[in-house]
């Protein structure tokens, strides 16, 4: 058996007076995730707690069937992932966090991207403040684009932090990092060390020569360090511990990447993937069959209908759900079928990114799965309304992987 999952990262969205009531996934044409609708088992999951943060690392998570809240002791933790997915070697009382390269203007975020910064001249910039920075207890790596990863020797990870693209429009002063309410005495010297961080990082990007280019170019400057989701290495059980498969994932984004190597997955990168709406759908395609010649499951990641919801950008969000199902889901299925393999594919967002919003929501994502041997039910479209009357019910916990993997009962 080899089995699929299609991850469209926050292209679930709530219903729009601009669309007459309906989501992007309602007017999208999309016949291949419809096909997995109607050809399998429908219904609803609840990605996230509500008692933890709407990130992208407590949702695919979830997804996969570990507990966020234990592996990450109550935190949101994606940079401890994002640090595994570019080799680096923590130590046990290392704090790992995400940074973000952003754009602030008028003392107010503007871009939680630096306007999707090139690789090229965000390495520069993360190179040259590494070296600014030499002197003090922190390391920058160099990541995708706006992404990178700081490591905090010795520090408290238990301090809470504020995601960029949450906080586009806002005071960027106001969101100072705090120690929690679970935080050690030492959160607030780690805490304080980050703010510092933080401003220093103004002053020294402010008027980089990147930065002069992209103004004199009518770029955003990426004139500001932020960073957020601290958390400590985790130990994890493997999916093949828990299920018997060896898997793989496919994904341009850092903190998928290190989400599988902790899950015992094989990170597969693919020439042209991006994590944005030019991302190389034929590529992810072509490279999970290449996969499933030797392994069993393959977990594909698409970043691009999340960065146009952060965005606010409908008609974007719509292209790419349908190119997400055109030129990847269908390429995907049609190529499973030639090779004869019996497949259970699965199709489900991690979070949603309401294009009214422009940021992460809690709300439960509409799932569907099929099973080459079993019924499905009555549900005949892939959306938000139409798997309500699925026979999957509304999910949480383990709930969805266990059914994925039929280690639950699906007769």
């Amino acid at each position: 058996m080899k089995y699929v999952i299609f991850l469209g990262d926050g292209m679930a969205d709530c219903p729009l007076a601009e669309l007459g009531g309906k989501t992007p996934l309602m007017v999208a044409q999309k016949p291949g995730m419809d096909w997995i609708a109607r050809e399998g088992r429908a219904g609803l999951f609840q990605t996230i707690a509500p008692d933890m943060m709407t990130g992208s690392a407590i949702a695919n998570l979830s997804v996969l069937g570990y507990d966020a809240k234990a592996i990450f002791h109550g935190t949101e933790g994606r940079g401890v992932l994002e640090a595994a997915s570019l080799g680096i070697d923590l130590d046990k009382n290392d704090v790992a966090l995400r940074v973000n390269l952003i754009s602030v203007e008028d003392e107010k975020i503007r871009s939680h991207s630096a306007g999707h910064i090139s690789n090229e001249e965000a390495h520069v910039l993360i190179h040259d403040a590494g070296d600014h920075f030499k002197s003090w207890p922190l390391r920058l790596y160099p990541g995708l684009s706006y992404r990178h990863v700081l490591i905090v020797a010795g520090g408290e990870f238990r301090l809470e932090s504020f995601p960029p693209h949450d906080y586009v429009g806002t005071p960027w002063r106001d969101l100072a990092v705090r120690p929690s309410e679970s935080s050690s005495p030492a959160g607030k010297e780690t805490a304080g060390l980050l703010n510092r961080f933080v401003d220093e990082s103004r002053k020294f990007l402010e008027n980089h020569p990147v930065n002069m280019r992209r103004r004199a170019d009518g770029k955003q400057p990426a004139n500001l360090l932020w960073p957020w989701a601290p958390g400590k290495k985790p130990e994890m059980p493997t999916i093949e511990e828990r299920f018997g498969v060896r898997g793989a994932a496919i994904t341009a984004v850092d903190l998928i990447k290190g989400l599988a190597i902790y899950a015992g997955m094989t990170p597969i990168n693919v020439e042209g993937a991006t994590g944005l709406y030019d991302t190389n759908y034929e590529g992810k395609a072509d490279a999970a069959l290449a996969a499933l010649e030797e392994l069993d499951f393959v977990y594909i990641h698409v970043e691009a209908a999340d960065e146009a919801g952060h965005e606010k950008n409908l008609p974007l969000k719509i292209r790419c759900i349908e190119d997400l199902d055109r030129r990847l889901i269908q390429r995907v299925i049609e190529g499973v079928q030639k090779k004869g393999w019996d497949c259970v594919f699965a199709v489900l967002p991690d979070h949603t990114t309401p294009i009214a919003l422009g940021n992460h929501g809690r709300e439960p994502v509409p799932v569907a799965i099929r099973f080459p041997r079993l019924s499905g039910d009555a549900v005949e479209r892939y959306d938000e309304e139409s798997v309500k009357s699925g026979s999957l019910g509304l999910m949480s916990g383990s709930q969805f992987i266990e059914t994925f993997f039929q280690k639950e009962n699906t007769d």
